[in-house]
C-alpha cells in the first residue's frame, strides 16, 4: 500500500539538534519536510543532561578548546573539522541565546563547568542538567515560525532513494496508517542520530537503532570509524530498569568514584582520577568490577550537600529517587554504558556524503571532530555548528538541480511485497546481548570473529522489505552492528574508546589509519578478503 506525498525542495531526516539546525537555513531556500520517528522529544539531544562545551568564558579560548579536543581523540581527529567547530561554535551559542535560550547563571554569568579531560570551565548548560532539551526547545519553537517548514512527527524513513548515481528523496512509513510512499527531494539532510540501542546496556533512548547509518549504508555511502564507540561511564545500575545517564559534570563539580569496598580507585589508573578522559574511566571501572567480583561501582555525591545536589542535579535527582535512591544520602550504584557513536556516515567539512546529494549531520555524521574519542559536551556544538554548514552546502547543491522524475520508483514501491520478521523482539534481544558481551567496553580477535559470524547469520534473515517500524529498526540494527564488529576486527591495535585485550598497543604499524566501510569487495589496506559484499578499508587522512 503506498500514497504519494507533496514533494520538498529538501527532506531533513531527523529532528534534534543537528536536523532543526539545518532545516532553519535550508528554509530560507525553499520547502522543507522535517521527518521524525515517533515523537518529537524522543531524540539524543533531547536527553543530554551535561552540557554544550564553547570557548566563552574568560579564561577560555577556541586553541584551548581544539587543544583539548584533539587530545582527547586520542591523535585521530581531523584537526581542520575541530577547528570549524571551536571557532564557529561560540556565534551558534550566541545565535540559540538571541532567539530565547536560557543557559544557567551565577551573579548575572553565565555559569561554566568544567567535565573530563577539559582544562577550562567551559560547560554551559540549562536548568542543570537538561541542556540539551532546552536547545530542542528553542530551535523547535523556531522552526514553529517557519512557514516553509512542515514536520511529519510518527514518519519513519525506511530507505534514502537514488537516482542516476544522486541521492533524490526517501521512502517513508506512516506509523500511524501503516502506509509507505515517497518524498521526492532536490537535497536531502541526514542527522537521525545515533545507535546505543545495539547494545544491552545503553544510556541512548529506545529510538536510537542506528536507522541513519544503515540506510546511507545500503544506498551505498561510506561510513568511517565505526569501531569507535564511546562508554559512558556512569550509568544508573539497577537490574529492573534501563541504564540512566548521570552526567559527568556530576564528577566534574566533585563526584568521587568507589568500588564496592567504598574505596576511591581512580587515581590508581590515571594521574586525573575522575576526571580523566571517558575511555579511560570507563575501563577503569570495568577493570574494578571484575577485580571486586562486582556488577557496579559507585558515585557518591553525598558530601556535596543537599541543596547543591538538588539544585544542580534536578532531573538526575527526581529520577534516582522514583528508583528509592536519595543521591544526597547514598552513593548511586554505576556502571558504563554505551553512549556515543563517533563513527558515523563520512562527511566532508560541509557535511557532504559520497554519496551525491546526501549531506549529514550530528552523531548519525562523522566529520572527524570526535576522532578516537570524544570530548564531553562537544556533541551538542557539534550538532549546531555542522548543522547549520550541511543546511548551507545543500541549498548550494540543490540550486543547481531540478527536482528528480522518483515515478519509477513510486511503481517499484507500489508492486513490491512486504514481509513480517519472525521473532523480531528475540533478534533484538539477542543481537544487543552479542554486542555487549563480544563487542563491547573490552574486545578480541575471538570475541569478534564469532560476533560477525553471528551477525552474518541474522544478516540473511533480514535481507526482505518489511512492513512495520520495529521490524525496520531490528533490520538496521543488525546492519549497523555487523559495521561496528567488521571495523574492530579490522583495528588490530588499541586507540581511545577501541579496546583489543589481543592487540593493547596504541602505536602499531598503521595505527592513525581510519576504517572505512562501503558496499562492495572487502579489503582492509593490509590484506585482502572478500565478504558478502562489505567493504573495511584503511586509509589515513590529514589528522593534521
Amino acid at each position: 500500500m503506498s500514497r504519494s506525498a507533496p514533494e520538498a525542495d529538501f527532506l531533513v531526516i531527523g529532528s534534534g539538534v543537528a536536523g532543526l539546525r539545518a532545516a532553519l537555513h535550508l528554509c530560507r531556500a525553499g520547502r522543507v519536510i522535517v521527518l521524525t520517528k515517533g515523537h518529537p522529544l524522543q531524540s539524543n539531544s533531547s536527553f543530554a543532561q551535561g552540557g554544550v562545551a564553547v570557548a566563552l568564558s574568560e579564561e577560555d579560548d577556541v586553541a584551548i578548546h581544539l587543544t583539548d579536543t584533539v587530545k582527547a581523540g586520542h591523535g585521530l581527529c581531523r584537526r581542520d573539522a575541530v577547528r570549524v567547530l571551536v571557532e564557529e561554535g561560540p556565534d551558534r551559542i550566541q545565535e540559540l541565546i538571541r532567539w530565547g535560550a536560557k543557559f544557567d547563571k551565577t551573579g548575572g554569568k553565565f555559569a561554566f563547568a568544567r567535565e573530563a579531560a577539559h582544562s577550562r570551565s567551559r560547560i554551559l548548560r540549562a536548568r542543570g542538567d537538561a541542556t540539551g532539551n532546552e536547545m530542542v526547545r528553542v530551535l523547535i519553537a523556531q522552526a514553529i515560525r517557519q512557514k516553509r517548514i512542515v514536520r511529519l512527527d510518527y514518519h519513519f524513513t525506511v530507505d534514502l532513494m537514488v537516482e542516476e548515481g544522486r541521492c533524490c528523496g526517501a521512502v517513508v512509513l506512516d506509523e500511524r496508517s501503516g502506509e509507505q510512499f515517497i518524498i521526492p527531494a532536490k537535497a536531502v539532510v541526514l542527522s537521525t542520530g545515533g545507535a546505543g540501542q545495539i547494545f544491552a546496556r545503553t544510556t541512548n533512548p529506545p529510538n536510537a537503532t542506528g536507522d541513519g547509518m544503515a540506510m546511507a549504508f545500503r544506498a551505498g555511502a561510506e561510513l568511517q570509524d565505526m569501531e569507535f564507540v564511546q562508554f559512558h561511564p556512569t550509568s544508573l545500575y539497577l537490574p529492573s530498569s534501563p541504564p540512566f545517564l548521570l552526567s559527568e559534570a556530576m564528577r566534574g563539580e566533585g563526584g568521587e568514584l568507589r568500588n564496592n569496598r567504598g574505596e576511591p580507585f581512580m587515581q590508581r589508573y590515571h594521574p586525573l582520577g575522575v576526571l580523566a578522559p571517558r575511555d579511560i574511566v570507563a575501563r577503569a571501572i570495568w577493570a574494578e568490577m571484575a577485580s571486586t567480583r562486582a556488577r557496579h561501582v559507585y558515585l557518591d555525591v553525598t558530601h556535596l550537600g543537599v541543596s547543591f545536589v538538588k539544585r544542580r542535579f534536578p532531573t538526575i535527582y527526581a529520577t534516582c529517587l522514583r528508583h528509592d535512591i536519595d543521591i544526597t544520602e547514598e552513593w548511586i550504584p554505576v556502571s558504563p554504558s554505551a553512549h556515543y557513536m563517533m563513527g558515523g556516515v563520512a562527511t566532508d567539512l560541509d557535511g557532504a556524503t559520497t554519496l551525491p546529494g546526501l549531506f549529514a549531520a550530528g552523531e548519525v555524521a562523522c566529520s572527524g571532530v570526535h576522532g578516537a574519542n570524544r570530548l564531553a559536551s562537544n556533541s551538542l556544538l557539534e550538532g549546531l555548528v555542522f548543522g547549520m554548514r550541511a543546511g548551507v552546502a545543500a541549498v548550494a547543491w540543490a540550486a543547481r538541480r531540478s527536482m528528480p522524475d522518483v515515478t519509477h520508483h513510486m511503481e517499484r514501491l507500489r508492486r513490491g511485497r512486504l514481509e513480517r520478521l519472525e521473532d523480531a523482539e528475540k533478534v533484538r534481544s539477542s543481537l544487543r546481548r552479542t554486542m555487549w558481551g563480544q563487542v563491547g567496553l573490552i574486545r578480541s580477535r575471538e570475541s569478534l570473529v564469532r560476533a560477525t559470524a553471528q551477525l552474518g547469520r541474522w544478516e540473511q534473515m533480514i535481507s526482505g522489505s518489511f512492513a512495520g517500524r520495529a521490524d525496520l529498526e531490528i533490520k538496521n540494527m543488525v546492519q549497523v552492528a555487523h559495521c561496528v564488529a567488521d571495523a574492530a576486527l579490522w583495528r588490530e591495535n588499541s586507540v581511545g574508546a577501541h579496546y583489543r585485550s589481543d592487540f593493547p598497543e596504541s602505536k602499531r604499524p598503521g595505527w592513525k589509519q581510519h576504517s572505512q566501510l562501503r558496499l562492495g569487495v572487502r579489503t582492509t589496506g593490509r590484506a585482502e578478503s572478500k565478504t558478502q559484499g562489505r567493504v573495511v578499508t584503511g586509509r589515513t587522512p590529514k589528522t593534521e
